[in-house]
């Protein structure tokens, strides 16, 4: 093989594996954890986001009873994350969810985010770890 063509490969090669080893958008991915207001009363979290190239979008809870994540913020300046979403509580009256928090361990693929929970006039601390 000529020199050139050898490093034509190794180039080609060595593209494809650095472009496998990227994540993408630090949110992206599917979180676990729970919140609540004390450390006996927890409820558990599940939130699932993904980066469409614009806009990071998801929902928390997915199955039958999922909730659409209205909005994500995120700071990458300060690392800090707002999540809002809206929420019909059994009798049928909307609860807005605000989650605000702070991401860390960010070079870790099980990075962390966690900060305070308000759904409704209820209001705690979350943690969530990335799976």
């Amino acid at each position: 093989m000529r020199k050139g063509a050898f490093m034509a490969a190794l180039l080609l090669l060595m593209s494809v594996a650095l472009s496998h080893g990227q994540e993408g958008h630090p949110l992206s991915g599917t979180w676990a954890g729970d919140w609540g207001p004390t450390n006996t009363q927890r409820t558990h979290l599940t939130l699932v986001m993904n980066w469409d190239g614009k806009n990071v979008t998801g929902i928390i809870n997915p199955g039958p009873d999922s909730i659409p994540i209205g909005s994500v913020n995120l700071d990458v300046t300060k690392w800090t994350v707002r999540i809002e979403a809206d929420v019909k509580n059994p009798s049928g009256a909307a609860v807005h969810i605000t989650a605000e928090g702070r991401l860390e361990d960010i070079s870790s693929y099980h990075r962390t985010i966690i900060g305070t929970w308000r759904q409704g006039s209820t209001s705690g601390d979350f943690k969530l770890t990335r799976d």
